[in-house]
């Protein structure tokens, strides 16, 4: 469908409830630093964080490529997507009533808004059949396995909605034709049933197995798992893809786990439903399962955006499979664990049981978990601890293979600190107990990795100058110039004195591209009353929607640490960048009359050559006027950026 043209009120409200860090944080592993967010940039590479987000400002920039805006920026950027595209996909994540200019193109809209909403209440009446089986007599065996086998109370069953999926072929099926709600194609939609291969019909996807609601952020069910209550395989099955499910992108149980991973600051990541609920049945309700051993980028940064130590704990099967299970999943995020942006550690539980094993078979089984969560080895340690398994460091060869591979990882270490601190780890179990010889080990360490590769450092610290930013900082007037539309922009303040001074004077931006930036903010400040803080952000919008390259505009947009420093002598600044903007017209107006002088004929209109033969003098006189006002140290000014 083509996204309609959308009614300037719908645009409004998206851009008040969209929050910026929720939006990046899918992309981005941010970490709190002062007031704002920093991360690796998704626009180019990086190793160290110059990518920055500020919740206050709604807004983020990236130090290091010079890329920055807004929410609905950073997704055109990253989606490559229209804005319109952006705003539409918005509106409905954050359920906002959508409006358009289109009239014939309402209808479709809204069908394509109905479907989801038709799919969430199928859902929604099918968990309800389900649970409603569960306590029938058809029901009595899963309903036993729960409370006996699980140990799972009342409230908990409740609590996580489970429920019974009966054994006839068509029971759901027939009950959903009963209800005359639905068109039966939304329920195979839904992945609630499914077509027949030969014949003709539908028949019931889950049938005689435990039913696991599975929900999103909202508490809306989105999909179910299941467990066979005999030997049927697969085990355990999941509802297909759907329009509300998709496997890589849903954690189970992260609704009801967010605000304790808020107030805790951790969370724990387990393989299966079960494991999650037994632990949220005994209080341990940070915690989530993956669905399935793989585990995604987009699942982890969900669970980023509730913990600021960004600290996460797999606590998949202790066994030899459970081990691999854990390297599986991880595969996607090594390169965020081993830069630093994730604190990942790895929680193996004794005798190779799982979390709901482990409670079960232990008295004291609650506050043991809780002692091993707070004693889990980072996932580096981890990495070490198993590459010592069955090895016999006494034996040459054994020894060589646990180096070489202590190698390998001291390798991927990007910090240089952590790097140092576990060259000497390695070196103390290389050494056996031998302190003596502990430096040896760690020279031959050392000697073995490879140098870090700095390049992407320096380039993310020399592109903090602003001569790196744009060509339209080359000359002190033109800093001066960009100097002031950040004041006027990042304080609000100064903004009657700049635009009293600017119109008292008659003075005009040199810059074309600033011409056209102080032409927006004149036609947005004569539109809009109360503007304050919102600004900045309705300068942007007016820049994409008009297709302009908001390149030329990110280092007046986003302030540098320079910037923020200088700011802050606001009157100062504004004192010396007027005398330049002035200075400038003077010496364009001194050139203009010294033409004239040049061209003008004595002997036809001598009385206008003077005129203008003194109008040059004048002009210069003035000009040395204004350069001797500006001392040296309001030139250095100018000179450190």
């Amino acid at each position: 469908m083509d996204i309609p043209r959308l009614h300037p009120d719908t645009l409004e409200e998206v851009k008040q409830r969209v929050d910026i860090y929720d939006v990046i944080s899918d992309y981005v592993v941010l970490k709190k630093r002062g007031k704002d967010y920093v991360g690796l940039c998704p626009f180019h590479d990086e190793k160290t964080p110059s990518f920055s987000v500020s919740p206050h400002k709604q807004l983020y920039y990236c130090f290091g490529c010079g890329e920055g805006g807004n929410a609905i920026k950073f997704l055109m950027e990253v989606g490559k997507q229209s804005f319109s595209d952006v705003v539409f996909d918005l509106a409905k994540r954050y359920q906002v009533p959508i409006k358009t200019l289109e009239p014939e193109q309402r209808q479709e809209l809204q069908r394509q808004l109905s479907l989801r909403e038709q799919l969430y209440e199928i859902l929604a009446l099918t968990t309800s059949f389900y649970q409603h089986a569960l306590h029938q007599p058809q029901g009595e065996t899963a309903l036993n396995y729960l409370k006996h086998e699980r140990q799972l109370s009342d409230a908990t069953i409740q609590q996580f909605q489970l429920g019974y999926a009966p054994a006839g072929w068509e029971t759901l099926y027939r009950y959903l034709i009963e209800q005359k709600r639905y068109p039966i194609p939304l329920a195979e939609e839904a992945g609630l049933i499914a077509l027949r291969k030969t014949g003709s019909g539908y028949y019931d996807r889950f049938r005689d197995r435990l039913i696991i609601p599975i929900t999103d952020l909202q508490g809306r069910v989105i999909g179910f798992g299941s467990r066979t209550l005999g030997d049927e395989q697969p085990k355990y099955l999941n509802s297909p893809e759907t329009t509300l499910f998709n496997k890589g992108n849903t954690l189970f149980a992260l609704d009801k786990a967010k605000n304790s991973i808020r107030s805790l600051d951790k969370v724990v990541v387990v393989e299966g439903y079960f494991d999650a609920i037994a632990l949220h049945a005994v209080g341990i309700s940070n915690t989530v399962a993956s669905l399935g051993t793989a585990f995604s980028q987009v699942q982890l940064k969900q669970l980023l955006r509730y913990t600021d130590s960004k600290q996460v704990i797999f606590n998949f099967d202790g066994d030899l499979a459970g081990k691999k299970a854990t390297q599986r999943a991880i595969t996607d995020l090594e390169s965020l664990i081993y830069s630093g942006q994730v604190q990942l550690r790895i929680l193996n539980l004794p005798d190779g049981k799982d979390a709901d094993e482990f409670l079960r078979s232990h008295a004291n089984g609650v506050k043991r978990f809780h002692q091993l969560i707070e004693n889990a080895p980072l996932w580096f340690d981890w990495q070490i601890q198993q590459l010592l398994v069955d090895q016999d460091l006494k034996k040459a060869d054994h020894f060589e293979q646990v180096a070489q591979e202590m190698v390998k990882l001291l390798n991927r270490i990007e910090n240089s600190n952590k790097r140092t601190y576990y060259i000497r780890y390695c070196a103390e179990i290389l050494s056996q107990g031998d302190t003596l010889s502990l430096p040896l080990y760690i020279k031959n360490l050392q000697r073995q990795l490879k140098k870090p590769n700095l390049s992407s450092t320096n380039k993310n610290s020399s592109s903090l100058g602003i001569k790196n930013f744009s060509h339209a900082e080359d000359t002190q007037l033109e800093q001066a110039e960009a100097l002031l539309l950040r004041i006027y922009l990042h304080c609000p303040e100064y903004r009657p004195e700049i635009f009293n001074q600017l119109e008292e004077k008659d003075l005009a931006f040199s810059v074309s591209e600033y011409r056209f930036l102080w032409q927006k903010i004149s036609e947005i400040e004569a539109d809009v009353k109360d503007i304050n803080n919102k600004l900045i952000s309705l300068l942007q919008e007016q820049i994409l929607q008009l297709s302009y390259s908001m390149t030329e505009f990110n280092h007046i947009f986003h302030l540098s640490q320079n910037h923020q420093e200088n700011i802050h002598r606001s009157p100062l600044q504004i004192h010396c960048a007027l005398i330049f903007m002035e200075k400038a017209k003077l010496e364009k107006y001194s050139n203009y009359s010294y033409q004239k002088y040049k061209n003008i004929d004595p002997n036809i209109d001598s009385k206008t050559q003077q005129y203008y033969l003194n109008e040059y003098y004048t002009s210069k006189r003035k000009i040395k006027q204004l350069e001797s006002s500006l001392s040296f140290s309001h030139l250095e000014i100018y000179g450190k950026y």
